[in-house]
């Protein structure tokens, strides 16, 4: 029986086994069975690891008691796991998405020189916590005897390793699958921001649409509606799309979508490499108080740590795992460095919170637009659904069979509603984002894992400078977390503020 499967029904793995299903659906490899639902929870797929109380060496394979000693290191995948080209596919979709889009502003918060250096360095850093996270997951499951620890129980069994915080260490599992359900059901606040956005843009601009790709015209020829009454209109919609409760249903719209958003991304950077200015004049660094905005999207768009370790855990030969998250992440942050940085170079001053409002009003750009949003609608299913197996489940569980599915239904619709009620709220897609990201990705990717590896091997000669770098980045994240946090509710208050004030005055 697949383990990733029954782990959706545990509520200790199912945030990071609803991501790895995200990450099968998109690339429309879902087999059907881990779509169902198991009851059992059954560890026979992996190896016994309760008679090893030490972690292993970098080359000793892992083995359990009694058995032949393995040649290869697997622990879940096996030989019907994920392999290598598959797993770099996963891991740069789980990447990949709206905050790569939002990337050219963040450098113009940060400065041209000042934003790619940090996104080089953000990048660099955020790699090193991910293998933090897999090194404490391979020591701790080793420790307990477990085959696979999704994020939060790796949380808490190394908080089982401290004396003073073992008492507590069901919270360390709480907080972290919190701020996963806030990361996921703030990307779903974010796509219905970006689906209005863009969409209103393509429909008050038809008439101006033109084959001429070369001017960029930006006059509005219809009247002009709130990007708010958009997002009221794609509410039944992505309804109806959350109701479809089986991810092999999703599969070959995900795979759909994911080709539209790669030949999106194509023609946008197309467009960005060939209408380059010159010559250049644009600030080398930003503004201080701007760059907490810069630090909000940045770790917004690195935030996969999340599917790390399912990824891991799925592959055939998780040996080969640190050479995949280097490439990967090594792709990735060269993506996010170069669209933004030929980007802000490309519209400067003028850009804006998704780079898509800013390409021109000829309808390949437009057809470009309408493709990215037609991927962002299907993803919201996906994100939508980590949230909806670790909170759904418990609910239903509380009522009798005859209302189960009326529960179910239910909470998607609230939970839905909850996501349209807060874009609402705040229809500012880049300050979103950067709350989005200072909020909870911080957290996720900075600030929890260099401290996993304090609480995970303070008691086994852990060197000074190890645990000096790890304070240091949990520090930076912290730093990070609340001045991004803080100045992100400072503009959008000030943006509604100048929003009412412009309607008031449009009604007088």
């Amino acid at each position: 029986m697949n383990i990733i499967e029954l782990c959706l029904r545990s509520c200790r793995c199912s945030v990071s086994a609803g991501k790895l299903l995200i990450s099968e659906a998109i690339s429309g490899k879902l087999h059907p069975t881990k779509a169902n639902m198991a009851s059992d929870i059954n560890y026979q797929d992996g190896p016994d690891f309760s008679g090893r109380a030490e972690s292993p060496t970098e080359d000793e394979p892992i083995c359990s008691p009694g058995s032949p000693r393995q040649t290869e290191y697997e622990r879940i995948g096996g030989r019907t796991g994920s392999s290598f080209f598959q797993t770099i596919i996963h891991l740069l979709k789980g990447n990949i998405g709206t905050g790569l889009l939002g990337l050219p502003l963040a450098v113009k918060n940060a400065g041209l020189v000042v934003g790619p250096l940090s996104l080089l360095a953000m990048g660099i850093v955020a790699i090193h916590c991910m293998n933090l996270l897999v090194k404490c997951a391979h020591h701790l499951s080793v420790k307990m005897g477990k085959p696979f620890l999704s994020y939060g129980d790796a949380v808490e069994h190394g908080m089982e390793n401290v004396p003073w915080l073992s008492r507590h260490s069901l919270w360390g599992r709480r907080v972290v699958n919190m701020f996963l359900n806030i990361t996921q059901l703030g990307f779903c606040c974010v796509y219905f921001v970006f689906l209005s956005d863009n969409v209103k843009q393509v429909v008050e601009t038809a008439n101006a649409t033109t084959v001429n790709c070369h001017n960029n015209e930006t006059a509005v020829t219809v009247p002009s509606y709130d990007s708010r009454l958009y997002m009221l209109f794609f509410l039944p919609f992505i309804i109806v799309l959350v109701f479809i409760r089986n991810l092999k249903y999703l599969a070959p719209l995900s795979f759909v979508a994911n080709i539209s958003m790669c030949v999106s991304l194509v023609l946008i950077y197309y467009y960005c490499l060939t209408n380059i200015p010159y010559p250049i004049n644009l600030p080398l660094a930003g503004r201080a108080v701007d760059y907490p905005l810069f630090f909000g999207t940045a770790i917004f768009a690195f935030e996969g740590i999340g599917v790390v370790l399912p990824l891991e855990n799925k592959m055939q030969n998780p040996r080969k795992f640190p050479m995949v998250l280097y490439l990967g992440m090594g792709i990735v942050t060269t993506l996010y460095i170069s669209l933004g940085t030929i980007g802000y170079i490309g519209f400067g001053e003028q850009i804006r919170g998704s780079i898509t409002l800013n390409l021109p009003l000829c309808w390949l750009y437009q057809v470009v637009k309408l493709l990215y949003s037609f991927g962002i609608y299907i993803t919201y299913a996906l994100q939508f659904y980590v949230s909806a197996e670790i909170l759904i489940p418990p609910a239903v569980a509380r009522c009798g069979p005859r209302w189960a599915v009326m529960v179910d239904l239910c909470i998607r619709v609230a939970l839905v509603g909850l996501t349209c009620v807060l874009a609402i709220l705040i229809p500012e897609l880049d300050l979103v984002i950067s709350l989005v990201g200072s909020v909870s990705s911080s957290a996720l990717a900075l600030i929890i894992p260099p401290l996993l590896q304090i609480i995970t091997f303070h008691n086994e000669d852990m060197k000074l400078w190890v645990m000096v770098k790890d304070i240091g980045i949990s520090l930076i994240g912290l730093v990070g977390f609340v001045a991004g946090t803080y100045i992100s509710i400072q503009e959008i208050v000030a943006r509604n503020g100048s929003r009412h004030n412009s309607t008031h005055l449009q009604l007088l």
